[in-house]
């Protein structure tokens, strides 16, 4: 992608000359040198045709036009679903960080879309809104300013409509659509799992998409957000997610934890309409085997 920052000058001709000498008269503000590299670099027309030879001849009443210097737009290494001036929705790819650990500070989304927005605006700043696992892909947004983060962490319930995830687990699941309800917590090694008292409520709605031999394609809705919700109790359902060791999966066919984050809805903060963002499926999860 690519972008011109400032709009283009002109001069009008008014004696017989030619091109080098009238640009040197012309464009007092920059080097012999820098006049010079408009020419090698296209960006001198005249009457609108791009001229590059310094001795072209120039005629009375003829326009001249420099054009600014094209410069390359920043680019992410993964998708940009969205960007406005309040908001940037991107589609995270599996095995990549939301945000730093102590481990780990550059090569994260949080890092990755922060360079990008910076490299086209030097005072731009990114804020986590929220987060998907290392190993999960999809749809993860970013506030630009301060207040865009502070209205949806705030009022999040009443902001965001829907987080729809899907996933291919290992075998079927009891019935075709259910609701999974269970108190989680988490143990020292940070690993979590589900409680009979003492633990923060989760919620989970599942249906089947595909099923397949080995696999069934599930399609998830949130109503909590907890830490590795999904995981657990697809798990607990004795289906857990393929590729997910940490919580009982005993395949990997596509190498790498088969949970997708492919929707996110909420209201806008700047239209206040509601909004709708997907992340396509990911090669390989209609293919059950």
């Amino acid at each position: 992608m690519e972008r011109r920052q400032k709009p283009p000058r002109q001069y009008q001709v008014t004696e017989e000359t030619t091109l080098l000498p009238f640009l040197l008269a012309s464009v007092q503000d920059k080097s012999r040198n820098t006049v010079k590299g408009l020419l090698t670099r296209s960006q001198v027309q005249v009457n609108g045709k791009t001229i590059t030879r310094h001795d072209h001849p120039l005629k009375p009443g003829q326009t001249v036009t420099i054009l600014p210097e094209v410069v390359k737009k920043a680019q992410l290494a993964f998708p940009i679903l969205y960007e406005d001036d309040k908001i940037i929705v991107v589609d995270k790819p599996a095995g990549l960080l939301s945000m730093a650990s102590d481990k780990e500070k550059e090569r994260t989304a949080y890092h990755q879309v922060t360079e990008y927005v910076r490299a086209n605006n030097p005072r731009g700043r990114v804020f986590i809104v929220h987060r998907l696992d290392r190993d999960t892909s999809g749809v993860l947004l970013f506030a630009k300013d301060e207040a865009t983060k502070l209205a949806f962490q705030d009022n999040w319930e009443k902001i965001v409509r829907r987080r729809g995830y899907t996933a291919v687990v290992e075998g079927a699941p009891p019935k075709e659509a259910d609701t999974i309800r269970s108190l989680l917590k988490e143990n020292a090694v940070h690993k979590v799992y589900s409680v009979s008292h003492g633990g923060k409520e989760a919620i989970t709605h599942y249906k089947t998409v595909k099923q397949g031999k080995n696999y069934t394609l599930l399609e998830i809705d949130l109503s909590t957000g907890r830490k590795n919700q999904i995981r657990v109790h697809l798990s607990e359902m004795g289906c857990p997610i393929a590729g997910d060791k940490t919580y009982g999966a005993k395949t990997n066919p596509w190498g790498r934890l088969c949970l997708h984050a492919h929707e996110l809805r909420f209201i806008h903060p700047l239209t206040n309409q509601e909004t709708t963002f997907r992340a396509p499926l990911p090669k390989g999860f209609h293919k059950l085997g």
